[in-house]
């Protein structure tokens, strides 16, 4: 079967920067691109209101999907969902078994982060999948992601069923590994941090993976720190089911990476 990216779009710049992204994913990966538009019209829509999704009418959209995959140069396939974006990306995943999910993060700065309830958040809380995060700012790049920051937090962990696709996507596209673990207290290396990713096997058939620890009262301004773009190409955070729990998972670690990485995020539910 063809390995596919499933990209959701709502044809708003920050969904094109992810789609752009995405292409260049696809193409060391030899993957299709899935693009998925969730018409999300209903009355009791909570961001009905706000104006942050698209309202066009069944022809204009299927205008715009078939211009947008027109102009890709890799396999694509398009597809209109409805209702709630959550239950749309379920039926889409089960249909396509996507190596990720790919979206685009809108402009928030406006707003206190107690109000931000992302696309993004909402799926992971939901139905916790391999997700890639793109900024909205992103600066647009025809090379893929090489350069992948990975930060853990040293406890041992397994991706499951996804484990063997996310190390295919990592041998595919060559990626230079560094493993990060923010302290609170300690400045010397934790030499469980890298273990726990080597167990994983995502670190097969790759270059030596660097280790590096950061000191840093707050995970997320330890790990900000260091994910800068000059520096990497891609954030990867591994999140333990436990992050997705109640409402206070969107004030995780995960959920705030999420909200301000420069980077691109690559979320991995793990177990």
């Amino acid at each position: 079967m063809t390995a596919s990216l499933l990209i959701l779009t709502d044809f708003f710049q920050a969904a094109n920067q992810a789609l752009d992204y995405a292409t260049n994913l696809a193409r060391p990966l030899h993957a299709r691109l899935v693009l998925l538009h969730v018409r999300r019209d209903s009355a009791l829509d909570p961001e009905a209101l706000t104006g942050n999704f698209s309202n066009l009418s069944k022809e204009a959209v299927a205008l715009a999907l078939s211009s947008v995959a027109r102009g890709l140069p890799v396999p694509v396939v398009a597809e209109v969902g409805y209702g709630r974006v959550e239950v749309a990306v379920a039926d889409a995943v089960a249909r396509h078994h996507p190596a990720l999910i790919v979206l685009g993060r809108p402009d928030h700065s406006d707003l206190p982060d107690e109000l931000v309830q992302t696309t993004s958040l909402e799926l992971l809380r939901h139905s916790p999948y391999p997700m890639l995060v793109v900024p909205h700012l992103m600066m647009t790049s025809s090379a893929p992601p090489r350069r992948v920051l990975m930060a853990v937090d040293g406890e041992p962990f397994s991706l499951g069923a996804h484990a063997g696709t996310m190390q295919e996507i990592f041998t595919k596209l060559k990626a230079e590994v560094t493993v990060l673990n923010v302290s609170a207290g300690r400045h010397e290396l934790d030499p469980a941090a890298l273990e726990s990713v080597r167990q994983t096997g995502l670190l097969l058939d790759l270059a030596p993976a660097h280790a590096r620890t950061v000191t840093n009262a707050n995970p997320v301004r330890g790990i900000l720190q260091v994910a800068q773009p000059h520096d990497f190409d891609l954030l990867v955070v591994v999140a333990r089911e436990r992050s997705f729990l109640g409402k206070l998972f969107h004030r995780s670690v995960t959920a705030q990476l999420l909200l301000d990485s420069a980077l691109p995020v690559l979320v991995l539910p793990a177990q």
